[in-house]
């Protein structure tokens, strides 16, 4: 029996084949060819642009339907909290956002990291993707902190050391997202932004235990995964249908947003012309 392998590369999404060849003895060869699918085909912006089209609204309608169902139980079924008041129903846009702006950047520098290391396009192309939707999530969560705290606090803004460092992930994210814009190269481009994100990173803990290492203004978690949560059923199922919400968004923007860098970069190969009308 004589076994011949062949496996394509891994950035051209290749497919590994093995054709075994009996009866040699009496010279004839029966040809037997089967295909087996490699996980590595993922990795090609070839493969993954089609089924990025085919998941987009699936989530996106996703995000439409829990947002509308989070926001009805946050702002018209959840009872008024009996010490803020009306005002404590910023929490269902400001909790997700703060959630989603410290996840996605992990999953963020996740992608930057797998492209170093691997040094594979698509995962690079998933980190730019990522930045500008956790950049906004991160802005969102600091703008409504800052209308919670006013009636809460007194004022719009203290340097508090969950603010700052939540702050501080802002400027992260407009960094990488800069210093990928200021070189013309997109593969160098994509090495600087990861190394810079996966820096970044120690910044997540400090957002998450700030309230814990330091005296703050800011209150501790109402949501923990040791503990039960400290609010009404229905105020956490409001937080908890606008955190997957968010999330359906995120991951609906981000492969949006990878396709359209898929585009760019990949605008001069064959494959693209049959989804994309190449210019005169």
């Amino acid at each position: 029996m004589l076994q011949l392998r062949s496996c394509a590369g891994r950035e051209s999404g290749g497919q590994l084949f093995e054709v075994t060849l009996n009866s040699l003895d009496n010279g004839t060869a029966e040809p037997r060819l089967r295909q087996r699918e490699s996980w590595f085909q993922y990795a090609s912006p070839q493969v993954f642009y089609p089924i990025a089209g085919r998941l987009i609204p699936w989530f996106a309608w996703a995000a439409a339907m829990l947002g509308a169902a989070g926001l009805y139980v946050g702002f018209f079924v959840a009872p008024t909290d009996f010490q803020q008041g009306e005002s404590y129903r910023i929490i269902f846009i400001h909790v997700p956002a703060a959630w989603m702006s410290m996840f996605l950047y992990v999953v963020m520098a996740f992608w930057a990291g797998i492209g170093l290391a691997f040094n594979t396009r698509l995962s690079g192309m998933m980190a730019s993707a990522i930045a500008p939707t956790g950049a906004m999530f991160t802005f969102l969560a600091l703008w409504t902190g800052s209308l919670w705290g006013k009636p809460t606090w007194g004022t719009w803004w203290v340097w508090d050391a969950r603010l700052t460092s939540e702050l501080i992930l802002l400027f992260l994210y407009f960094g990488f997202m800069a210093l990928q814009a200021a070189i013309d190269d997109a593969r160098r481009a994509d090495k600087a932004g990861a190394v810079l994100a996966l820096v970044g990173v120690i910044n997540i803990p400090i957002i998450y235990f700030s309230v814990q290492w330091w005296n703050t203004l800011h209150q501790g978690a109402s949501v923990s995964l040791t503990r039960a949560p400290t609010m009404a059923a229905t105020m956490l199922t409001g937080m908890l249908l606008m955190a997957l919400a968010f999330w359906m968004y995120s991951t609906a923007a981000t492969l949006l947003r990878a396709r359209s860098i898929i585009v760019e970069r990949e605008r001069r190969a064959d494959w693209i012309g049959q989804y994309v009308e190449q210019p005169a």
